[in-house]
């Protein structure tokens, strides 16, 4: 029976060495840098929303919303820089 108890705690232990070498892989993979959720979420929108006015722009042929879209492309690429910013930070 002794031989088994070891048999145990020696597979414990070498799962609990594989859980650490593991959390050292992911920590390593992610560096120190802990972004967020909220405000990567708020940039991907805007990344996203930039490709969608670009998208309208190409087919749009009316000059006047061609100026909208213009100035909202700008608007969001201003809103994306802070964004980018405030992730950095």
């Amino acid at each position: 029976m002794g031989d088994s108890g070891e048999g145990l705690i020696d597979a414990d232990s070498r799962i609990q060495e594989r859980m650490e070498e593991l959390e050292r892989e992911r920590k390593k993979q992610h560096g120190k840098t802990v972004r967020d959720p909220e405000k990567v979420r708020a940039y991907e929108s805007l990344k996203l929303a930039r490709k969608e006015l670009e998208a309208q722009l190409a087919a749009t042929t009316n000059d006047r919303r061609r100026t909208q879209l213009n100035q909202a492309i700008a608007e969001v690429d201003k809103r994306i820089a802070e964004a980018s910013a405030a992730l950095d930070s």
